[in-house]
């Protein structure tokens, strides 16, 4: 996107300077050396020089959105670089921690790690569990039945 607002930035200049060098009667227009056929009024020639300010403005707009999308996706890059980066040496250091932990409690000084946690209790209205799943209580005898 850059590059096509350089282009169009590059194109409105040259068309404008062609225009400004090779006018010298009032209301023709010269490009280049080549009458632009359709062009016989001062007005035109105006309009001519409007329609290549509105070209400049447009090429430059995108030369610098485009600009600012690349600023702005390089500082992006950067940040989530840099938070890789804290992120790694969180765990590396979080790594080396449990690492001498492991250690203390293989070589039998220290503490010993806590107990896993207790399962959940069952939630309520569920009753006992009973084979891996949930009684309720108020469930009927037809249901407790293995025949």
């Amino acid at each position: 996107m850059v590059f096509l607002g350089f282009l169009l930035v590059a194109a409105a200049i040259g068309v404008g300077a062609g225009v400004v060098l090779g006018n010298t009667g009032a209301a023709r227009l010269d490009v280049f050396g080549q009458a632009v056929p359709g062009i016989g009024d001062q007005w035109q020639v105006f309009l001519a020089g409007a329609a290549v300010a509105v070209v400049f403005v447009v090429g430059m707009m995108l030369t610098f959105t485009g600009t600012a999308r690349m600023l702005r996706a390089r500082r992006d890059l950067r940040y989530l670089r840099e938070e890789h980066e804290e992120s790694l040496t969180t765990l590396e250091m979080e790594k080396r921690r449990l690492q001498r932990e492991l250690d203390r409690v293989r070589q039998g000084g220290g503490s010993r790690p806590a107990p896993a946690p207790a399962p959940d209790p069952a939630p309520a209205g569920l009753g006992r569990r009973v084979a891996g799943r949930y009684q309720n209580p108020a469930a009927s005898p037809f249901f407790d039945r293995r025949d």
